[in-house]
């Protein structure tokens, strides 16, 4: 079954590291990623660009709007994503766990939903 791992933090607690900090925690990252697809588990994995890069698109009425950055009432933003396959829930909490920036952070484990499937 495929889970989609959501990595959410607080740009600010990254930024507060240190530039040694950063890099261990980007070669950390790119190790846990080559350990997941080397075990069959990993499908994809991006880190994302900050939210202010970030614009939102609406379509009410057949007319599009687009405004800037996303609206968050939280400190804590979607900085990437891991799609993994495992086996069940159990298992993608075990792989979740294991990702550096759930240090840091909080990583939202989600099931993919499969149209179609039986």
């Amino acid at each position: 079954m495929k889970y989609l791992c959501q990595v959410w933090f607080d740009g600010a607690v990254l930024g507060a590291r240190t530039k040694e900090e950063k890099a261990e925690l980007g070669t950390n990252s790119l190790n846990y990623d080559k350990a997941l697809a080397e075990s069959g588990h990993l499908i994809v994995a991006h880190a994302l660009q900050p939210p202010t890069s970030a614009v939102t698109v609406r379509v009410r009425s057949g007319e599009t709007s687009v405004t800037d950055g996303p609206f968050a009432e939280t400190k804590e933003a979607l900085g990437g994503f891991i799609l993994i396959e495992a086996k069940d829930l159990n298992e993608a909490i075990r792989v979740a766990a294991g990702i550096p920036l759930a240090k840091l952070g909080a990583i939202e484990v989600r099931p993919i939903h499969e149209f179609g499937a039986k």
